[in-house]
């Protein structure tokens, strides 16, 4: 059945359904390729029809919610890839546990797909609490997913197999965060690593999932020389190791490119940042990185919301600690702009890279056929409405579906 919904065309969009479909007149789309005003038609939680935006009013249908954006920036919803769903930290004990962060807290700050994982603490946390708690989310509306294992060997997985966890639960993806060169890990050999590398490869092979070793990097003197050693060592792709924190060290941040350079994607963290500490803020990291001329495409952002952020001493004992936020990945976007940057250049390491990454075909874009996850951003860059799968979680920068139990006494 043809029809033509508020001037767009929808042949051979047989499947519409019979709910209200939502029509978005002027808005300002970034894909993250600019695109300029296009009406965006949208049902079923997909982009049904998509077309450049025509100055004459035209009528809306019956059953078509319509709202005139007047050039609102419309853009991918964020895509946060690592984030402690269920709480970091504990290593300071058992009180020093980060709770578990509820729905709102990501929708609000425009990320509409979140992967989860364990760090430090895969002893009293585990694999089968992270997937009950992506499931959590996925029943709330949000796009979650999970890595299986933490930081440790061996693996804290939910069956015993890499292989067998991601081919039998669906949320889980990949395996992280592994620790490296950090005195909290379990110190790897090469071998290991590629062991675990291995698994995670081919157990994306078997199930068309990502099979990434997303690898947390920690701040010792070695950096990414083990993930060096391991490409050099193997046949494994390049694009299964992720390593993480890349801008914890400014040397490491420098090095990252060489590995983007053959094959890795490499992930910046948006933590807080001294003047005097020896790490490069999320913003200056990717500059950096893009302006070193390294693939624009294998870089990605993002939050580590719910983690432990700490300081230790050279005996390896907590200082001080912070806890990451997700809304710390938009403040990064905004901070880009203000600095001059395009959406059009940055953009791509918060949405289209990390889907890419992480074989999320329908998301990261926005396109006909894509995923309805949609960030709009207001005339101060700030988060001002937020759709998932077509559904309004964010209306002028206040969430209007929460989380179950946010709220509750």
């Amino acid at each position: 059945m043809t029809a033509n919904v508020g001037g767009i065309s929808t042949e051979g969009l047989s499947n519409v359904p019979d709910a209200p479909l939502l029509l978005l007149r002027n808005a300002d789309v970034h894909a993250p390729t600019h695109l300029g005003r296009q009406d965006l038609l949208i049902g079923g939680g997909r982009i049904l029809a998509m077309q450049p935006a025509e100055d004459a009013a035209r009528p809306t249908p019956a059953h078509t919610n319509l709202i005139d954006l007047q050039g609102r920036r419309v853009m991918p919803g964020l895509i946060d890839g690592h984030a402690h769903i269920t709480g970091g930290g504990g290593e300071a004990g058992a009180h020093t546990r980060v709770p578990p962060v509820p729905l709102s807290r990501f929708t609000r700050a425009g990320i509409t797909t979140v992967v989860g994982l364990l760090g430090t603490d895969d002893t009293t946390r585990s694999t089968r609490e992270l997937v009950a708690t992506a499931n959590g989310l996925r029943n709330e509306g949000l796009n979650a997913y999970a890595y299986t294992g933490g930081y440790h060997l061996p693996l804290a997985t939910v069956t015993g197999s890499v292989r067998d966890d991601l081919a039998f639960i669906d949320c889980l993806i990949g395996v992280g965060e592994l620790a490296i060169c950090d005195h909290r890990s379990s110190q790897p050999t090469r071998d290991e690593l590629l062991r675990v590398a291995a698994d995670a490869h081919v157990g994306g092979l078997l199930t068309g999932k990502a099979g990434i070793l997303h690898l947390h990097l920690g701040d010792g003197p070695r950096g990414l020389a083990q993930v060096r050693e391991a490409l050099d060592a193997s046949e494994i792709p390049a694009r299964v190791f992720n390593p993480t924190h890349v801008n914890r060290r400014r040397a490491s941040s420098t090095a990252s490119s060489k590995s983007a350079r053959r094959g890795c994607t490499i992930d910046i963290t948006a933590f807080p940042v001294a003047a005097d500490e020896d790490a490069w803020a999320a913003d200056e990291a990717l500059l950096r990185y893009l302006d070193s001329g390294a693939p624009a495409e294998r870089v990605t952002v993002s939050s580590d919301g719910g983690g432990c952020l700490p300081v230790f001493d050279t005996q390896g004992r907590m200082l001080s600690m912070g806890v990451g936020a997700p809304d710390s990945l938009h403040k990064t976007l905004k901070m880009l702009l203000a600095r001059g940057e395009t959406l059009e250049r940055v953009l791509p390491a918060f949405t289209s890279n990390p889907a890419r990454l992480l074989r999320l075909e329908n998301k990261g874009r926005v396109a006909q056929g894509a995923d309805a996850d949609l960030l709009i951003l207001n005339e101060d860059d700030d988060v001002s409405d937020v759709l998932i799968s077509g559904r309004w979680f964010v209306r002028d920068g206040q969430a209007v579906i929460r989380g179950t139990f946010e709220g509750a006494r």
